[in-house]
């Protein structure tokens, strides 16, 4: 009787066989196996940074800070992350020490407020909180300089990303751009020195202002005694599309044509973050080089 209904079990392509941990060896006999899909999922965003002190300086004044997390589980797939660049100011100590301290409180802050609340509790905050708390950040990298670097200065050019959505703090000039769809870059940063002021105003000439003797000067910066707000903005990115932040040892050597066709090659995005630096200094390296890549996957 055993052996005719092993038999019987064995011949019929609706009995599932299970092993010792109750897996069955045969497919759902409703979904075919060749249409049966498979959910796939992975992380939504590539990050790469590289960075040289130039071929002029000594000592490399530049902060740059890469934080990129996926949590995927049971529940939707969860992205956070925070993506900096601090270019120091006030001589070597001064200037390494403003810019280290910067990225250093505005990261923790956000770390604080926002990081395990988001990734690990999962709680929601509106656009306005999120925004409100990148200005914060920024606020409590402002008092860690006067506290501890009187007289030392720093850029500041910060985003924090939760899901979708990037939120933009940004001071002095260090850069941010958007490389789109169609390969189009744009700067989405304003820079907050002289020249740019004095640009605006049409008393000099983009080219005049590369070779301007103030063109180092900044009107807003980290570690300033006057009170400040910084630039915000929120924004996202489609699949494919590049954001760059730099100091101004990339921006200020390399031209933006360039700078254009090197963001749309193929390169691995490692590569191409070593290849943006290595343009700046065979371009002079007059200056600390640092660069932080992010590409939207899918």
């Amino acid at each position: 009787m055993l052996k005719n209904i092993k038999s019987l079990i064995k011949g019929n392509p609706s009995v599932r066989h299970l092993d010792a941990k109750g897996k069955s060896d045969a497919m759902d006999p409703l979904v075919p196996a060749e249409t049966k899909k498979i959910a796939i999922t992975s992380t939504k965003y590539r990050v790469a940074s590289c960075q040289s002190t130039g071929r002029e300086r000594a000592h490399n004044e530049d902060t740059l800070l890469v934080l990129n997390c996926f949590l995927g589980g049971l529940d939707t797939p969860t992205y956070f992350g925070i993506f900096l660049v601090a270019d120091g100011m006030g001589g070597h100590q001064s200037g390494e020490v403003a810019s280290k301290l910067a990225a250093q409180a505005s990261s923790q802050y956000l770390l604080e407020r926002v990081y395990q609340s988001y990734l690990f509790e999962q709680k929601s905050f509106t656009s306005s909180e999120v925004k409100q708390w990148v200005i914060e950040a920024v606020g409590e990298a402002q008092t860690r300089i006067l506290q501890h670097v009187p007289g030392g200065g720093t850029t500041l050019t910060l985003v924090l990303t939760l899901g979708e959505d990037f939120y933009l703090a940004h001071v002095g000039d260090s850069r941010l751009y958007l490389v789109d769809k169609e390969g189009t870059l744009s700067l989405k940063t304003r820079d907050h020195s002289l020249v740019k002021r004095l640009i605006d105003l049409g008393e000099i000439t983009e080219s005049e202002a590369g070779i301007h003797p103030h063109r180092n000067v900044l009107y807003r910066a980290l570690g300033q005694s006057d009170p400040f707000e910084p630039d915000t903005e929120v924004f996202s990115i489609g699949p494919g599309e590049r954001l760059l932040i730099c100091s101004d040892g990339l921006w200020g050597m390399v031209k933006a044509d360039d700078l254009t066709q090197m963001l749309n090659s193929d390169q691995d995005l490692d590569e191409l973050a070593c290849t943006l630096v290595n343009a700046a200094n065979e371009a002079g390296g007059s200056d600390n080089i640092s660069v932080v890549l992010v590409e939207r996957l899918g």
